[in-house]
């Protein structure tokens, strides 16, 4: 593969017709995101058919994968976005900078909540929602998560930093590849070699270790992408703010997400392991769905980047409205043929139990009808990220899991029961898509206005 010029690469993030460059960033990203889902599900499927307490657990130690995501997203999209803006106004050295910084900043956090979580290991899964019969099973799992805490945290930074350089493809590879390992050792380590919920835990480090380790060969070997030098650490005020300033939405968002996890566990956990379960089966499948979307929008971040730092505001209001069209199309769809076959979906992962089955078929299909909205939700949220109006973007991000979500799932589940749990994130949806709504108008007129 010809590796481009910063020159080369400059035109095409500047010139090309959005709606041929973006597909072209987007394929790889979108193949990387549905990959890492399709691992998270397969953990789920081939768990839950252990036991209904054991397939809960998936869903308690999903907390805990979302607090090692939040750190590496929050560095690795808070850098890659003033990363991404800082090559378009050709400012390479304050780029190196903020990379370097991220990567080393990522490893040393992990490796504090890695010590932090495995000395604490019995706090912490009921801190996160486990039930008795669930803890045991969750603190299997969650020791061997916590051990791979830093090289996770790094992996998820690389992957942001190869996307923002116009390096999709290159962060596919190392994403792809431990992916596909994760699916093929999960039923040999979990059943061939009787480990149980164990063996899926050690298929999931290992096969992060394998991307960690084709992640870091790339970003090193790459002659078109910045790298990690330890001489451009430096631990000062301006490179953080700008890196948070630029990741404040990304932390918002996954930051939330895990804490509206452990809420929703602990809702759950009231009504039994069924509903930890099935709430655990629904949510995987959602992030699936979402997944694809995200991986689009992430093709349309540098390309948004770029364009801003370059002053090129008409190319990237064309991108924002290309990318708004094909997600609402595309999630229209999805909306349509999941709710078709929700039942049956649930059935696939846990049918010895008819609980989960009802409880998680219907949430699937409430989740369903509002799926289209996110098309805006999401994309809003990414225009207004990648060219810096870190407010707003903060604010559009925290909106669905922590301003609606999390006061709907204490209030609707006392109230309703179990319908009041299902309940919580279309309510959730729905508030958090007029909000969004309000804000990236008054963005796009701004930008208009530019």
């Amino acid at each position: 593969m010809k590796t481009m010029s910063y020159e080369e690469k400059y035109k095409m993030m500047t010139e090309t017709p959005v709606n041929r460059l973006i597909p072209r960033l987007a394929v790889p990203t979108i193949i990387s995101m549905l990959t890492t889902s399709i691992y998270n599900m397969a953990d789920t499927f081939f768990v839950s058919q252990i036991s209904t307490s054991a397939s809960g657990a998936v869903g308690v130690n999903f907390s805990l994968m979302a607090m090692i995501q939040a750190i590496g997203f929050t560095l690795g999209m808070g850098s890659g976005n003033y990363m991404s803006r800082m090559l378009g106004a050709k400012e390479q050295d304050r780029a190196q900078k903020a990379c370097s910084v991220a990567v080393y900043t990522a490893f040393a956090l992990g490796l504090v909540l890695a010590v932090f979580g495995i000395s604490n290991i019995d706090w912490l899964v009921r801190i996160l929602g486990a039930t008795q019969t669930i803890a045991p099973y969750a603190k299997d799992y969650g020791r061997y998560i916590l051990i791979a805490a830093p090289y996770m945290t790094v992996s998820f930074v690389f992957n942001n930093h190869l996307r923002s350089q116009g390096n999709a493809a290159l962060s596919m590879i190392g994403i792809t590849t431990g992916g596909i390992l994760n699916v093929i050792l999960d039923p040999v380590l979990i059943f061939g070699l009787d480990l149980g919920i164990s063996g899926a835990a050690i298929a999931t480090i290992f096969s992060q270790f394998v991307s960690f380790t084709i992640l870091l060969t790339l970003v090193v070997r790459s002659k078109n992408v910045l790298k990690p030098l330890p001489k451009y650490f430096v631990f000062r005020g301006w490179v953080y703010k700008e890196i948070l300033a630029a990741g404040m939405p990304t932390l918002g968002r996954q930051g939330l997400a895990s804490v509206a996890s452990v809420l929703l566990n602990v809702a759950a956990s009231g009504f039994g392991d069924a509903a930890v379960a099935a709430m655990s089966i629904v949510t995987r499948i959602m992030m699936f769905i979402n997944s694809a979307l995200i991986g689009f929008g992430q093709g349309f971040q540098p390309v948004c980047g770029f364009n801003f730092g370059a002053g090129r505001y008409e190319r990237v209001l064309e991108a924002y409205f290309f990318c708004r069209r094909v997600a609402f199309v595309f999630l229209l769809t999805m909306g349509v043929i999941m709710f078709a076959v929700s039942t049956p979906i649930m059935y696939l992962f846990r049918k010895d139990d008819a609980e989960v089955i009802r409880i998680g078929a219907r949430a699937l299909k409430m989740q369903c009808c509002l799926l289209p909205l996110q098309a805006y939700v999401i994309m809003g949220n990414m225009l207004a990220q990648s060219i810096g109006y870190s407010f707003r973007a903060t604010l559009t991000a925290i909106s669905k899991q922590g301003l609606f979500f999390i006061p709907a799932i204490l209030i609707l589940p006392r109230i309703f029961g179990v319908t009041g749990l299902q309940l919580a994130q279309p309510v959730a949806d729905v508030l958090t898509f007029a909000l969004t709504w309000m804000v990236i108008t008054m963005v796009v007129k701004e930008l208009r206005k530019l």
